[in-house]
């Protein structure tokens, strides 16, 4: 899946708006979005970083709107209603990076394999357990196949070897991922 450098300029454009008009109540026009792209439905996240800290990150694997609504209702999710943050402030509104992730849809993995750290975030699913981690965190934190299916077995609320039992589904997922 490739996304073109015009439509991650918008997509950018897209969320650092919706930033700006619902939190720091900027009236500026909504930037006008070109590609067909933007009214698909894919699964997507933003993540915002603070001098290079972690500050928010939501997103949907399984969207309920087309990639543009998707955009504008993520970056604020992740400014406002991420819980591990307090909400971001309109100070702080500048200073925030943004990154999108746009996803392919998740597809079951057969074999561990073809998991390529870098290349596919992963999906642990058993019950009602569910954990994501996408494909840049494995690059970020420098591990392995088996540390990132531990990390997303915890991110799920399972133990950490839960990916061995054959209750678990694992899923894989391919992001173009671009920022700021």
């Amino acid at each position: 899946m490739e996304i073109s450098a015009a439509v991650k300029k918008e997509a950018l454009a897209l969320a650092r708006w919706s930033l700006e008009w619902q939190i720091c109540g900027n009236q500026t026009p909504k930037p006008n979005l070109t590609d067909r792209v933007f009214q698909e439905k894919r699964g997507s996240f933003v993540t915002l970083r603070h001098q290079g800290e972690l500050r928010g990150c939501v997103g949907r694997v399984e969207p309920i709107s087309t990639l543009g609504d998707e955009i504008v209702d993520l970056a604020l999710s992740a400014a406002v209603r991420d819980p591990r943050f307090p909400p971001v402030s309109s100070d702080e509104v500048n200073e925030l990076i943004i990154e999108i992730s746009i996803l392919t849809p998740p597809e079951i993995v057969k074999n561990i394999p073809d998991i390529q750290i870098g290349e596919h975030g992963l999906i642990i699913e058993r019950n009602h357990n569910r954990g994501l981690l996408l494909p840049q965190v494995a690059v970020e934190e420098g591990w392995g196949i088996e540390r990132f299916l531990e990390h997303s077995c915890l991110k799920a609320g399972l133990p950490s070897n839960a990916w061995k039992d054959p209750k678990t589904v694992i899923y894989r997922f391919s992001a173009n991922v671009f920022s700021e």
